[in-house]
C-alpha cells in the first residue's frame, strides 16, 4: 500500500512537471507554402523573438527549392505572427540561417539584425564532389525583422571555393566544397577585450570526398566593423567537425560546440579559443556531452564573471531523441542541471523524436528553446526556467 502511495505522488508530480512545459507550434510542416521546416535559429531584438527556419516548398529533403522564413513574438513566444519570407532563391536553396542582433554599432541604436546563409545549386554529396557550389551572404534589418536590405555575397572573405570556371574570384587553393553556417544564432562578444565582434561558426569539406567524412572540418569568420570586412578563423584540426555554434566564456575567452560527422566517437566536439574565436588554444571531445550526429546549440548568458554557459542537444548516442538543456556555471567544465525538454521512451527505429534546436535568453534563469519535433512535422517552442 506504501508503494503504490508513494508510486501515485511521484506520478502527480511528474505530471505537474510536464504540464507546466508546453510546446507552441511556430512552424507546422504542410501549412503557409511549405511542405517541411527545418533548421531553426532564434533571436531576441527591441523586446522580439525572431524565429527563422528553412522553409522547403516541395519536400523535406536537404535540396531544392527552400526559403529562409520568418516568424515574431511580441509575448514571449506565447504566440505567433504569420510567415514571412526573408530570402527566396528562386527554385535553389537557401539555407542554414544564423541571426545575431548587433547591439554595439553607434549607427544603429536599436540594433541591427544580421542574417548570415547560405545558397547552393546542388545536392551536398555533388557539392563535395566538385558538381556544384555554395556561397556565402547576409542580409540586415533595422526595423525588428520587419523589411530586409539587399543581399551582400561575402563569399570570397568567408569561404574558399576552387571554382573559377563560376567566378574568377573562386580560385582558392584549398578548394573548399561543401559549406554551412551554424546552423542556429551567431554570437557578438557582449564585453571585454573583443566587445563587438561577431562571430559566425561554420564547416566546410576539403578536396575530394573522404568516405569517413574527414574531410569535414569546422571553423568560423568574424568581423570587428560591423560587416564591412570579414575574417576567417584558423580551421579546428580534428576531422569531422561539421555543424557548429560559439558562445562567450569568461575571460575573454569563447567556445565553439561542433558535431562530429564521422560519429565514431559519439559526443561533441569541443574547440576554446582565447584570441576571440581567431585561433583555437585546445579542442577535445567532451564525453559529458553524448550525440547521435547532430547538431546541437549553445548560448552564454550575464556578463563578466558571472556568465552561466547553457547546451542543447539530443543526449542519445543512438538516435535523435532526448532533448536536453544543460547548465554550467564554470564554462563547461561541469554541468551542473541537465533538464530534460522532450523525450520519447519507445521512439521507433529511424524516427527522430527531436532534433535540431536553438535557444536564446527570454528573462532571469529563462530560455527559449525552438526546436525540431516529432520527426520534423513541427518546430516548436518552450520556455525553460534553470
Amino acid at each position: 500500500m506504501i508503494y503504490r502511495y508513494l508510486l501515485s505522488i511521484v506520478i502527480l508530480l511528474l505530471a505537474r512537471h510536464a504540464g507546466a512545459q508546453t510546446f507552441t507550434p511556430v512552424f507546422t510542416s504542410g501549412q503557409e507554402g511549405h511542405k517541411s521546416y527545418r533548421i531553426p535559429a532564434i533571436v531576441s531584438v527591441g523586446g522580439k523573438l525572431l524565429a527563422f527556419a528553412e522553409g522547403r516548398v516541395d519536400h523535406a529533403g536537404d535540396f531544392g527549392d527552400i526559403n529562409i522564413v520568418l516568424k515574431e513574438s511580441a509575448d514571449g513566444g506565447k504566440t505567433w505572427s504569420a510567415l514571412r519570407t526573408v530570402v527566396d532563391y528562386s527554385n535553389l536553396q537557401a539555407g542554414n540561417p544564423a541571426p545575431v542582433a548587433d547591439l554595439t554599432d553607434p549607427a544603429y541604436p536599436k540594433g541591427r539584425v544580421f542574417l548570415f546563409y547560405n545558397t547552393g545549386d546542388n545536392h551536398e554529396g555533388e557539392v563535395r564532389k566538385g558538381k556544384g557550389l555554395r556561397e556565402v551572404w547576409y542580409v540586415t534589418s533595422t526595423d525588428g525583422g520587419i523589411s530586409w536590405s539587399a543581399p551582400v555575397n561575402i563569399t570570397t572573405q568567408t569561404h574558399r571555393p576552387n571554382m573559377p570556371d563560376r567566378n574568377p574570384a573562386y580560385n582558392f587553393k584549398e578548394d573548399w566544397r561543401s559549406y554551412a553556417n551554424t546552423p542556429g544564432h551567431a554570437m557578438q562578444f557582449a564585453d571585454g577585450q573583443f566587445k563587438g565582434r561577431i562571430f559566425i561558426s561554420a564547416n566546410h569539406s576539403a578536396g575530394k570526398p573522404i568516405a569517413d567524412f574527414s574531410d569535414y572540418k569546422a571553423h568560423g569568420y568574424y568581423t570587428d566593423d560591423h560587416g564591412k570586412t570579414f575574417h576567417l578563423s584558423e580551421t579546428v584540426a580534428i576531422p569531422g567537425g561539421n555543424e557548429a555554434m560559439a558562445a562567450q566564456l569568461k575571460g575573454n575567452r569563447m567556445v565553439m560546440n561542433i558535431r562530429n560527422q564521422q560519429g565514431r566517437d559519439r559526443y561533441r566536439i569541443i574547440a576554446e579559443s582565447s584570441d576571440g574565436g581567431q585561433s583555437w588554444d585546445t579542442t577535445y571531445f567532451d564525453r559529458q556531452l553524448p550525440d547521435p550526429v547532430c547538431q546541437g546549440s549553445v548560448l552564454s548568458v550575464g556578463n563578466g564573471r558571472k556568465r552561466t554557459l547553457l547546451f542543447c542537444n539530443n543526449a542519445d548516442t543512438v538516435q535523435r531523441n532526448n532533448l536536453v538543456l544543460r547548465v554550467s556555471r564554470n564554462d563547461g567544465k561541469r554541468w551542473y542541471k541537465n533538464i530534460t525538454i522532450a523525450q520519447r521512451p519507445d521512439n521507433p527505429r529511424r524516427h527522430s523524436h527531436t532534433a535540431y534546436s536553438d535557444l536564446v535568453p527570454t528573462g532571469r534563469k529563462k530560455v527559449g528553446v525552438l526546436f525540431e519535433y516529432d520527426d520534423y512535422k513541427q518546430i516548436m517552442f518552450t520556455n525553460i526556467a534553470y
